[in-house]
């Protein structure tokens, strides 16, 4: 049995999984989230993420994973993503802005999860590849893989 998960078709990848694939504290989940990453830098993923978890990605390297990356190295893996023609980047606008609000008046979890839930569903996205399946499960249109359950 592989370690990796059978993901097939286009996903979106939440700041967790990116964040994994970088962060030298977690060996195990490192090496699940590196190939997740590198299948997509190599074409062989259809994957997506937005401007709000590019931003979170920054913040994530360089102040909260066990031992934080530098700056410069935190924006050079960012820019890596940005730069990528096989990473697909989506973002949300106003109306997204709107509808997750609206979300938050049913939905119990981070305005900052209903604004990715919203924003997969403007690119006709379902799938998601998190570590937090808990929230993202109340949200109804969205499949959750946890790539890293153990």
């Amino acid at each position: 049995m592989s370690d990796e998960p059978d993901v097939v078709g286009p996903t979106f990848v939440d700041t967790n999984i990116l964040a994994y694939a970088f962060d030298q504290s977690e060996k195990k989940k490192r090496k699940i989230c590196e190939k997740l990453v590198r299948d997509t830098f190599q074409g062989e993923s259809n994957s997506y993420l937005s401007g709000q978890v590019l931003g979170e990605l920054f913040v994530v390297l360089t102040k909260k994973v066990a031992n934080p990356l530098s700056k410069e190295k935190a924006s050079t893996i960012v820019s890596g993503f940005i730069n990528s023609s096989r990473w697909k980047k989506i973002n949300y606008d106003h109306t997204t802005v709107r509808r997750a609000l609206i979300d938050a008046e049913t939905i119990n979890i981070s305005f900052w999860d209903l604004l990715i839930a919203e924003t997969m569903k403007d690119a006709g996205v379902n799938v998601l590849l998190t570590e937090n399946i808990k929230d993202f499960d109340k949200v109804r249109w969205i499949k959750t893989i946890n790539p890293i359950a153990t």
